[in-house]
């Protein structure tokens, strides 16, 4: 017997709303990371390139695919329980993998588990146009508050 997916709660243009009233320091405007996608459990992001994100040796910066990624799992939370912007990290593991080419990232970001009051996904990230060779691959565990 297969079971159906439920819907998101919010989809990408209710998340995108979502991020800008309650986030507009980083997604207002000229905003850098955007939501392609989500479904229950998924969240697809893009990183737009800028060469400020660049360190030395020509490689967007760690802190840069850091973002990506736990943006990319809150993203993916919300839109499985609903707007509680009080969803925070617990924990964030990255692994960089490769250099990434200076154009757009994408993240596809699942989650593994989701409970009442922990969340766990993984990220994969590479280079636009490349997604068979990632440039890095994050998990991360998020405390969820009992109120909803």
């Amino acid at each position: 017997m297969s079971q159906t997916k439920p819907p998101p709660k919010l989809d990408a243009a209710a998340m995108e709303a979502f991020l800008e009233r309650e986030f507009p320091q980083v997604f207002g405007a000229g905003k850098t990371f955007l939501v392609e996608a989500v479904e229950h459990r998924f969240a697809r992001m893009r990183c737009r390139y800028d060469p400020r994100q660049l360190r030395p040796g020509g490689t967007i910066s760690g802190p840069t695919m850091m973002t990506l990624a736990d943006t990319g799992l809150y993203v993916a939370i919300l839109a499985s329980i609903g707007p509680v912007a009080l969803a925070v990290t617990t924990n964030l593991n990255i692994n960089f993998l490769r250099k990434p080419d200076q154009r757009d990232l994408i993240a596809e970001c699942r989650l593994i588990k989701l409970g009442k009051r922990l969340a766990v996904g993984e990220v994969s990230i590479w280079s636009e146009g490349e997604p068979y060779e990632l440039v890095a691959h994050a998990t991360g565990t998020y405390s969820i508050p009992p109120d909803r």
